[in-house]
C-alpha cells in the first residue's frame, strides 16, 4: 500500500483504541523498550505526543530513560512550516512549551543541538514496514532533518501496531528505522 493509503488507515485504527486500552498498550511499549541497553547514550531527541492523534505516550518512555541515564540530555523537535525544517532544542525542568497551529507541543524557547550530536532519535510514525521505513504525517519534517544524524544513531519508532509487508511508494531520502516497538515485540531493521 502507499503511504496515503497507510495514513488513512492507521489514523483511524490510532482513533478506534480507547483510552484504557491504550495505557495498557502504553505500559506493554515501556516493558519493551527496557529490554533495551542504553549504555552511551547522552543525547536524546523526543516528541510530544499528540492526544488528538493517540499517539504513543513518549513521556513515559523519555522518563524511563532520564532515571536510568545521568545527565541525560533531552531536546525536542521545533517545526518551522515556512521552510520545512526542524530544530532540536534542547528542554530542562524550566521549559515553557507551546502548542503550534497543527496541535503540536514544542519548547517555546532553548539551545538547539546539532543533528549530528544526537545518540537516539524517538521517531513518530503511524505505522512502517518490514524493512523499517515509516509513514509519519506526510511533510517530510524528520526525513530531512535524520539526513542530517550521525550514521551511528539510533532510530527508534513506537507503534501499537506491528509492521506492514511493504509502503509502495518510499523514496531516496526516506531514511528508515533501526527499531520499531510494539506492544508484543521488537522489530529490528
Amino acid at each position: 500500500m502507499t503511504k496515503k493509503e497507510l495514513r488513512t488507515i492507521y489514523k483511524q485504527k490510532r482513533l478506534e483504541i480507547e483510552a484504557r486500552e491504550k495505557l495498557k498498550l502504553d505500559d506493554l511499549l515501556l516493558l519493551q523498550l527496557q529490554t533495551f541497553n542504553f549504555e552511551g547514550v547522552q543525547t536524546l531527541l523526543t516528541y510530544w505526543p499528540m492526544a488528538n492523534m493517540v499517539e504513543p505516550n513518549t513521556h513515559l518512555f523519555s522518563g524511563y530513560l532520564r532515571h536510568f541515564v545521568p545527565d541525560l540530555q533531552i531536546a525536542y523537535p521545533v517545526c518551522d512550516f515556512g521552510c520545512n525544517n526542524m530544530t532540536a532544542i534542547l528542554i530542562d525542568e524550566d521549559t515553557v512549551y507551546t502548542t503550534n497551529k497543527f496541535g503540536v507541543t514544542e519548547p517555546k524557547e532553548g539551545n538547539a543541538i546539532h543533528a549530528i550530536d544526537l545518540d537516539l532519535v524517538f521517531v513518530p510514525n503511524l505505522i512502517c514496514d518490514k524493512q523499517g521505513y515509516r509513514v509519519g504525517y506526510g511533510k517530510g519534517f524528520y526525513d530531512r532533518f535524520l539526513a542530517a544524524c550521525s550514521e551511528n544513531v539510533t532510530l527508534m519508532g513506537f507503534n501499537y501496531f506491528a509492521p506492514v509487508e511493504i509502503i509502495t511508494d518510499t523514496n531516496d531520502f526516506d531514511i528508515p528505522l533501526n527499531y520499531c516497538i510494539t506492544p508484543e515485540e521488537v522489530f529490528e531493521f
